[in-house]
């Protein structure tokens, strides 16, 4: 725990000033509620026995209000530059978290849910940033008021200040019981909320299907067994705040009355004059509400350190693929790629998608891989651009292992056109400059030409400043698919991958489509995974690929000679 919070310290760097002008005004503020209740007692027990008090009254009246005026700008500073301060250390966090999420692999991606991972960098970072602003300026007022108010308290009647401070002990020891059941009741609250944040990302993500297949009463039934463990999750931590707070607020209504009784007793026996009593119920409050304070703040902690906690968590996973110490920058790559023995399984213990797999696809050469569903052929792929890493052997690109070149340098030399395209909800023209963010409109115009979209994008009603909507709702699969090509077309790699690129369109969308496939390939090493198998007849080399790795290979007609497994898969 000590190294968690040197390092959460650690964000206050950047905001010293900040800090500490924030922790200033903070003692100036508890100072101010020190010395009121001091002019108080000395107008009650001097200023009103002077012959003429009104002018010493007036100027005493003068000196508070100045003193309420200063309290009351501490109090602004500390609302608000202090709140500023800790925005713009959740905004700190929320780049150093999300620049994380970008560099952990698909991996760490297949084992996720959306939901948690947002509310992680949500609802977690908001409660720890509330601790880095309000926690150690609460700490140092209730300190000053705490001792302050003991140290004035005990000059004016120390048997009477025993008395207030005796309520103390049952006080904290009540905190000290309630601590440990707090932390995981908010620990328990706040993983429902990332569950209900996952749900809800889930069924509006898949509005579609739900309306397609009229679950909507199901989708309901899900959110609302969710909402509920969110509602019992919370009911929990509330129980423990009604304790808390209650049982607080009985012991400083205690604390009013034990003193109140004391000091009765002790001016019958003359031993306090009645104007000590009145600061001494003028000061309970400066010991209870530092009291108070404290106790919030260990509610205040558990939220933000259990928030704090469940960042590390993330912060601490070591993406699995990234670059070598070692790693090099290819330039005037040609494309010709080597997979040599290669193996591969997604976890430790599952059975191997790939295994000893030998390759040699030349620069420029257009490769086709079949087979059926498990075999390995997105895998296959997959591993060129260090989706993930290969278990056994290596992958070459120009006679360089894959794992010695810097990951972005490698995956610039590659395109891939996916099935399933994901386009942001931007216009036409920003999806388009995605696959190379610093061309100009011009070139995107040309990419766009080239991917045959060009024709439609100018038909849309505000053409390339169409919105297209969250992932390209309001265009048709071929229309998704040829700007996924303009893309590739902008990024100009030497190294193509096409996964099953056309499965999903109809005939006319198809061809068209294919015809853009086609002159994006040119010139440039293509994988091409096809589920149509008429789609890649005029493939150079088809590979078969299986459980058991690639059992055939050939051209169209050569394969179809063989009889074999090919063409099995041709006839289906």
């Amino acid at each position: 725990m000590k190294e968690k919070m040197k390092q959460l310290a650690n964000y206050y760097k950047p905001y010293r000033f900040l800090f500490w002008s924030d922790m200033v005004v903070a003692v100036i503020g508890a100072g101010i509620t020190l010395v009121i209740p001091l002019i108080v007692r000395y107008i009650t027990n001097h200023v009103i026995h002077l012959e003429n008090p009104l002018p010493m009254i007036l100027k005493l009246a003068v000196l508070m209000l100045g003193l309420v005026v200063l309290e009351a700008f501490c109090n602004f500073y500390q609302a608000y530059y202090g709140h500023i301060m800790g925005a713009k250390m959740e905004r700190d966090m929320r780049a150093e978290i999300f620049e994380h999420y970008q560099k952990l692999s698909f991996h760490f991606y297949d084992n996720q849910k959306v939901g948690q991972l947002l509310s992680r960098i949500t609802n977690d970072l908001f409660e720890i940033s509330e601790l880095l602003h309000h926690g150690p300026e609460d700490v140092v007022i209730s300190l000053i008021k705490f001792v302050g108010s003991f140290i004035i308290l005990c000059t004016i009647n120390p048997a009477l200040t025993l008395v207030t401070f005796a309520f103390l002990p049952p006080i904290l020891i009540y905190a000290f019981l309630l601590n440990g059941r707090m932390k995981r009741a908010f620990k328990l609250r706040r993983e429902k909320i990332a569950d209900i944040n996952t749900q809800i990302e889930d069924s509006l993500a898949g509005i579609r299907a739900v309306k397609s297949f009229g679950n909507e009463e199901i989708e309901m039934e899900k959110f609302a067994q969710g909402n509920e463990a969110f509602v019992d999750s919370k009911r929990i931590s509330y129980r423990y705040m009604g304790l808390y707070h209650s049982g607080l607020g009985a012991m400083t209504t205690m604390v009013t009355i034990g003193v109140l009784v004391a000091g009765a007793v002790m001016m019958t026996n003359g031993r306090l004059e009645l104007t000590d009593l009145i600061t001494f119920l003028l000061y309970i409050n400066n010991f209870t509400e530092p009291v108070k304070k404290l106790i919030d703040f260990t509610e205040q902690f558990q939220n933000g350190y259990t928030g704090y906690e469940r960042f590390l968590e993330i912060m601490n996973v070591d993406p699995d693929i990234k670059d070598a110490p070692d790693a090099v920058k290819l330039s005037d790559v040609k494309g010709d790629i080597t997979f040599e023995d290669v193996s591969f399984r997604y976890e430790e213990g599952l059975d191997k998608v790939l295994s000893h797999v030998d390759l040699k696809v030349h620069a420029g050469e257009y490769l086709a891989i079949v087979g059926s569903s498990g075999g390995g052929k997105t895998t296959l792929c997959s591993l060129i651009p260090r989706f993930y890493d290969v278990d056994e052997g290596r992958i070459l690109i120009d006679g360089t292992d894959i794992r010695k070149v810097q990951l972005k340098n490698l995956r610039d030399q590659i395109g891939i056109v996916q099935q399933d395209v994901y386009l942001f909800a931007e216009n036409v023209m920003e999806n388009i400059r995605y696959g190379r963010p610093d061309a100009t409109d011009e070139e995107v115009i040309e990419a766009a030409k080239r991917a045959n979209a060009h024709e439609f994008i100018v038909e849309l009603p505000n053409g390339y400043e169409t919105d297209i909507g969250q992932r390209g709702v309001k265009l048709s699969g071929g229309q998704k698919q040829r700007l996924s090509i303009a893309r590739v077309f902008l990024k100009n790699p030497p190294v193509l991958i096409f996964d099953e690129a056309t499965s999903a369109l109809d005939n006319e969308s198809e061809k068209i489509v294919q015809e853009s496939l086609e002159k994006l390939a040119k010139n440039r090493t293509t994988f091409v995974i096809a589920h149509r198998l008429s789609t890649i007849r005029n493939a150079e080399r088809i590979l078969v690929l299986t459980e058991k790795g690639i059992e055939e290979e050939g051209t169209h007609e050569e394969l179809l000679a063989k009889n074999g497994i090919y063409a099995k898969l041709y006839r289906k």
